[in-house]
């Protein structure tokens, strides 16, 4: 019997009432596999050459309301916190799967980052034709790079360099559809694919091209 990493169920977490509920079934279903990727992926970014990798599983411990939207696995060249990084994240939204390189709002270098990638832009505008941009973290939509053209990323990364709440986001979604009928050799196979097609990204990001 083929074994499926993911399962329609699993997205359908994001759809259970209360923050309590919603939270007891990502901790027994999602941040088991959460963990597991973070075990894994750690190692494979870390023998990139650019500092150690240390996953760090969302735990969302800040809410008292609302249930989360979405949930992921971050990795970060550091033990304690992410968020101010370049980072990684391989997570979920109700509606899809994501696999990304994310600068967020708390980052200090944005605006060293965006310049660099406006140097560089055709680290993106190369990326295979499946990869996506976003300019928020906090929303599901994202916009594919092919589509995108020059002019429009320029204007995220402009965004980027301006707007204190502005982001930049980069990588690929599968749709929940598309994730449930990957086994687990596929899936990893395509996160390690992923990774690799990022990291040339991420080189330039932190300022480090050899």
């Amino acid at each position: 019997m083929t074994q499926f990493y993911w399962s329609a169920t699993d997205f359908d977490v994001f759809t259970i009432e209360g923050l309590d509920h919603r939270m007891n079934a990502l901790q027994q279903k999602i941040q088991p596999k959460f963990k597991e990727l973070g075990d894994h992926f750690s190692h494979h970014l870390s023998a990139h050459g650019k500092g150690e990798f240390f996953p760090h599983v969302a735990k969302h411990a800040r809410r008292t309301v609302n249930p989360p939207k979405d949930s992921w696995v971050a990795f970060a060249p550091a033990k304690r916190g992410y968020k101010a990084l370049p980072h990684f994240q391989i997570g979920l939204w109700g509606t899809h799967l994501f696999i990304v390189l994310a600068i967020i709002y708390e980052n200090p270098d944005k605006k060293g980052i965006a310049e660099r990638l406006e140097k560089n832009v055709k680290v993106l505008t190369s990326l295979p034709e499946d990869f996506i941009v976003s300019g928020d973290h906090m929303k599901p939509e994202a916009d594919l790079i092919s589509e995108v053209g020059v002019e429009r990323l320029e204007k995220l990364l402009e965004r980027l360099q301006t707007v204190k709440k502005a982001e930049f986001l980069v990588g690929r979604h599968l749709s929940k559809e598309q994730a449930a009928n990957m086994t687990e050799e596929q899936f990893y196979s395509f996160t390690e694919d992923t990774l690799i097609h990022l990291l040339p990204v991420y080189d330039i990001v932190i300022n480090s091209f050899d």
